[in-house]
Order: structure tokens, then sequence, then C-alpha cells
């Protein structure tokens, strides 16, 4: 099967849904199919993987590191007509994939869409009143998922969302998925010398974008209370955003500061000594549709603490594999020094998160189930063209 990935987020972008398109490509391709990635164009050298198209780009203007790709020109469309693709997959309602959408209905095959994305709750990189942005984004993608042939829903909270907003188009819940074979429990002292770590100190982690939306500054708020009652806790955020530097100014004036780490952007294939070498996950977001690190935390055997919202909680269990609280920072933090008291429990979180990942989140579930979808979309446009001919 020839696939078209249409995606906004694309390498070397860091977030979800690069990773998520990443590790969809991969996967497709280890399984014998041939993938194009349509993405955006960045500046400078960008070491692609083959079939990717890069589209002609623009900075956005509140968000620079992020890059709008301008698919409207002939270039693009002569490309994705001569490559006869099979079924077109749109990550995103806009931009690129209003330009899947066109390519799909010109070719007569399959659009399928993957909602990967809260829009409503990113109106504040939008600089006009934040209702009329909430409104509006709720309204496109809505109406990009009811048109689409097939839609993608990374946890049951969007599928029903979009359900309750009228969408009659078929909706499968396909979780992005983690390779287990790398996102794997360690040898947790190894995973520290490996990242030049101390080796007794209870160690609290944060994997994600350094963005408004992540809420990190609760995670912050909460490591500072942990630290009064653990004094030789230390806290690492492994990622970067927006907010990188005010969370680091934040960091600065606790009085936990000195035990608090920014690690910057890491190589995604690296993580994984990340969450082998922590004691406890700590996730204060409420803007999730899935929370792909909470799931590649569970791989590795790591207990998460994190706010109890939608998204994170078809992730977490809570009681089970980590904990799911309310959304005040004391609360993270008594959630937190709970379990980093408690060994025994600690330990049997362990086990059950990994147990969790290979259950739910399992990378090659994923990839069957997905391509049941382009299956049955592809068959519907057919069995539709068949009767227009009929």
């Amino acid at each position: 099967m020839r696939i078209g990935l249409f995606t906004n987020n694309y390498l070397p972008f860091c977030g979800g849904v690069t990773i998520s398109v990443e590790t969809l490509r991969c996967g497709l391709e280890a399984r014998g199919h041939e993938v194009w990635v349509f993405a955006p164009r960045f500046p400078g050298v960008v070491d692609d993987p083959a079939r990717v198209v890069r589209v002609p780009s623009v900075p956005a203007g509140t968000y620079p590191e992020f890059a709008l790709a301008i698919p409207w020109g002939r270039g693009v469309a002569r490309q994705a007509r001569a490559l006869a693709l099979d079924v077109f997959h749109a990550h995103h309602p806009f931009l690129l994939g209003p330009a899947a959408r066109r390519f799909a209905r010109r070719a007569g095959r399959p659009l399928v869409f993957t909602y990967h994305t809260r829009y409503e709750k990113y109106a504040h990189y939008v600089p006009v009143t934040r209702t009329l942005v909430e409104a509006a984004a709720l309204g496109l993608s809505t109406r990009f998922a009811a048109r689409a042939d097939a839609v993608l829903a990374p946890s049951g909270l969007v599928r029903d969302q979009l359900r309750a907003r009228g969408v009659t188009a078929p909706v499968a819940v396909v979780p992005t998925g983690v390779d287990l074979t790398r996102f794997r429990p360690g040898d947790r002292l190894a995973a520290r010398r490996e990242l030049g770590l101390g080796a007794d100190d209870p160690l609290l982690l944060y994997v994600g974008r350094l963005d408004r939306e992540k809420s990190v500054d609760r995670v912050l708020l909460a490591f500072e209370r942990i630290a009064g009652t653990l004094p030789s806790a230390r806290l690492w955020l492994v990622g970067q955003g927006k907010e990188s530097e005010a969370l680091q100014r934040l960091a600065a004036r606790s009085p936990a500061g000195a035990r608090i780490y920014f690690a910057g952007v890491r190589e995604h294939a690296r993580l994984a000594a990340w969450y082998q070498a922590a004691d406890c996950f700590l996730f204060a977001s409420e803007t999730e549709t899935q929370g792909l690190v909470l799931a590649e935390a569970a791989a590795c055997g790591l207990p998460a603490v994190a706010v109890l919202a939608p998204g994170s909680d078809e992730v977490v269990r809570d009681g089970e594999s980590g904990i799911l609280t309310k959304g005040e920072a004391a609360a993270l933090a008594e959630a937190a020094i709970g379990l980093l008291l408690d060994g025994e429990r600690r330990a049997a979180m362990r086990v059950r998160a990994r147990q969790l990942a290979e259950a739910e989140f399992d990378v090659e579930r994923q990839l069957t189930r997905t391509l049941d979808v382009y299956a049955e979309a592809h068959a519907r446009c057919r069995a539709a063209a068949a009767g227009r001919r009929g």
C-alpha cells in the first residue's frame, strides 16, 4: 500500500504529533508499505529519511520554532498526484490537512484523519479573542472530522467528544503506540550512570514541551513541596518550549532551585534511559488527548503522578500504575511524597505499569488497527465509486 502522511508537525520540531507520525511511518515501512510524509520545510539542513516531501513554509509568528506550511502551490499537488497514493492520512484539520482532503477527493481515494489535539486548548497562541478562537477551533476540527472517510481517535475521550458534536464518520480508538522493545524497564543504576546522575537520590522526572498548556509551573511548585519533605530529591525536566526561560526563572526563585535541572531536548530514541533512571514521573497537563509520555513512562515501568484529567486518565490507572490527583500542586506533591516513601508500593506499580503498556500501547497493535482502518476506508470508497457508476 502507498500511504501519504500529511502533517504540520514533523522533524526537527519535537512534540507528541511528530513522534506519533514518525512512529507510524517507521512501523508501516517495517511491514512493507511505502510511506510518504508531506511536512513543512524548516530553515537549515534537515537530515530527512527517505520519501519526505518538504512543503514551503513560514515561521509561526507566535511560536517561531514552529513552521506553517503553505500547501497551495502546484508543485505539491503534482507530487501527490504522481505518487498514486492509496490512502491520504491527515494529521491536522488545517494547512496540510485540507490539502490532503483535496488531493484524496481528486484521486478518488480515502481520507483518514487522526484527531491528535484538543485544538481549543491552544487558543492562547492566536492573537485574537480567546473565546472566538476556541469556537473556531472546535468548529473547524469537527467539520474536518465529519468530512473524513475515517477518523482515528487516540482515546475514548476524543471519540465521545466527536460523537457528541455530531460526527457520524467512522471513528476508531487507536492510541499512539510505543516501541516496547526500546521503551522497557531497565537497570536503574546503570541508567543513572549513563546519564551522569547520582545513584541514591530520589529522582522525579518530567518529559515534554515546556509550554503553557502543559502546566509545568505546577510541576515546579509541587516539587518545592516535595523537596521540603525529601531534601535529597531531584527533579529533571527534559524538553524545551516557549516557557523555558520563564520556568527556569521560576525554578531559580524556588527554595528547591538547586535541585531542579533542565536537560533540554534529548533524542527520542534515548529517552528510555531517563524513564529507567527515575523513581516517579510528574505530569500536570490537563490538555491531553492521550499523553504519549505517560505511555512511554509506563512501558519503562515508571509510576506516574498525574493530574486527573481527560486523556491522562486513560493511560494512568489510579492506584495501579500510578496516582491521579486534583489539579493543585499540593495534591501532586502529597501523592508523590507518599509514593517515594513507599518502595513496596512503587515496585508493584512498576510491574503493573509495564503490564498495562504491553496490553494497550504496543506499537504493533497500533499498526494493525490503523491498517484495518485504511483497508475499511478504501473498501468504502471503492463501493461508493461503484455505486455512482451504477
